[in-house]
């Protein structure tokens, strides 16, 4: 199996679980209220995350989202194994809006007919940050504009997570290449 097609059943696995996970007494985290999908379209840098087996060892990680013409939204993640200058992998996904009223609920499919959820917890007013994940806390994401955060931002959301039910410590800094 080449290492591509091993990210994408690694990712349709977790989306599956994550999809399917249930028993949780917690109510799922809230959302933001609304997010503009053109303004949120573009290149995003990850700054931290949950360690998920299909992302180990990878560094200067990218997701870039482009609107298509039905409605869906092209997800492209690229990272560079084992280090800022390692080698690049990359997959490609496919995204739908799963709340309309919102556009902060998303379903994101990897390798069909598996999807995971996608929901936008934080996104700064100017969409300079985004935080994302899934309603069962298993998976987060802090994304931004740029591959660097201000540190009091990257706390505040961290607090912000805490507040909603995740569990920050598992936050894994992603290496990001310096300006």
């Amino acid at each position: 199996m080449n290492s591509l097609s091993g990210i994408t059943f690694l990712l349709a696995a977790l989306f599956a679980g994550s999809a399917f996970a249930g028993g949780s007494r917690t109510p799922p985290p809230s959302t933001v209220p609304q997010v503009d999908l053109v303004r949120y379209q573009g290149l995003w840098y990850e700054i931290a995350r949950f360690e998920q087996s299909f992302q180990k060892d990878c560094e200067a990680v990218t997701a870039e989202y482009t609107p298509r013409d039905d409605g869906k939204i092209t997800v492209l993640n690229t990272c560079r194994q084992g280090a800022v200058d390692g080698p690049v992998k990359s997959a490609k996904g496919v995204a739908r809006v799963a709340d309309k009223s919102s556009n902060a609920k998303l379903r994101v499919s990897f390798f069909w007919p598996f999807e995971g959820d996608y929901w936008i917890f934080e996104l700064g007013e100017a969409y300079e940050y985004a935080v994302v994940g899934s309603p069962d806390r298993d998976s987060l994401w802090f994304l931004s504009r740029t591959p660097q955060m201000d540190p009091a931002v990257f706390d505040d959301l961290s607090q912000r997570m805490t507040d909603r039910g995740f569990d920050v410590s598992r936050l894994r800094r992603t290496q990001q290449p310096l300006p």
